[in-house]
């Protein structure tokens, strides 16, 4: 693995755990490609994204073109044998894809074909799936839909949130990287064609997604539809014109006579919600222009006059 040209493709926080894994697992890698920085925070300071910053611990090289399809001779100057993808954000193009001796291969979080698309974490939680996984596959100019070499299945807790499958996901994901790289590069995984008819398509979210619907939603889907969003970009819903984000929440399945999004009261350290089918049990939240805090504190302040309201 030490005379075999590496270069990784990836930007989040995710596609680090792959990298260091590539890393750990001693391949020679040449040049990291992530998106280009990006100025965060009040005083719009250029953060590296995760992928730049690992890679600048390890000294490895990073190209951050605006658009790859336009600066692709960066990556083919670099004679990889070896393309490894995950979560870059941008369609690598047809030159790079044709251009490593043993081709261009994928980590994508979920069971293809079921998931293609940016956000496959999020629609597993939402759907209510019990389970999902990580996929090593191969990369093709259609989005995500290659050979699928090897995959690693995972459980999704009845609670979990999508931020608890993400880590889930990631280690499934090193530990994929692990046995079943070394094995493609051997030869021994021709790959198996995803079968179209199954394929389903996981969109990105959009903000029209982040407001949960008390009326249109029965308690288990909106259940999920909360957790989905959680740690980003954080489900809310808005009552008295004002818009309050879940944070941390539990479901409870009972007959409820009050109308769906009427706040029932504060007790056991949780705002309740009427919802269809049970409550909503808020544990932590986020008014509108306030800090993240507990219900309590919430309920301490301007949560009491809420009781009897109804979110939208």
């Amino acid at each position: 693995m030490d005379d075999l040209k590496v270069v990784f493709i990836g930007t989040p926080e995710f596609a680090v755990h792959i990298l260091q894994t590539l890393i750990d697992e001693k391949y020679n890698i040449v040049a990291a490609v992530a998106q280009p920085d990006k100025p965060t925070g009040r005083k719009h300071l250029l953060t590296p994204t995760p992928v730049h910053a690992l890679a600048d611990q390890y000294h490895i090289p990073v190209l951050q073109p605006v658009k790859l399809r336009l600066q692709s001779q960066e990556v083919l100057d670099l004679k990889p044998d070896l393309i490894v993808c995950c979560a870059y954000g941008q369609i690598v193009p047809d030159d790079i894809l044709a251009a490593p001796k043993y081709g261009c291969v994928n980590i994508h979080p979920s069971l293809l074909p079921k998931y293609r698309g940016g956000a496959p974490v999020h629609h597993a939680v939402w759907a209510g799936d019990t389970k999902t996984g990580v996929c090593l596959m191969e990369m093709v100019h259609a989005m995500d839909a290659g050979r699928v070499y090897a995959c690693n299945e995972v459980k999704i807790g009845p609670d979990e949130t999508t931020e608890e499958l993400n880590t889930a996901l990631e280690e499934a994901s090193a530990t994929l990287l692990k046995t079943a790289l070394p094995e493609y590069l051997k030869g021994n995984l021709p790959g198996i064609p995803q079968e179209e008819s199954l394929v389903s398509i996981a969109r990105n979210i959009s903000r029209e997604d982040e407001q949960v619907s008390f009326a249109k939603e029965e308690i288990n889907t909106l259940y999920n539809h909360v957790r989905a969003l959680i740690d980003w970009p954080i489900g809310y819903g808005m009552v008295e014109g004002k818009r309050i984000k879940f944070l941390k929440a539990r479901k409870e399945i009972k007959a409820v006579t009050e109308a769906p999004g009427t706040i029932l009261g504060f007790q056991d350290e949780a705002m309740e919600i009427a919802c269809n089918g049970g409550v909503l049990k808020i544990y932590e939240l986020q008014p509108e222009g306030k800090s993240r805090m507990s219900a309590a504190a919430f309920a301490n302040g301007a949560g009491r006059a809420l009781v009897g309201k109804q979110f939208d």
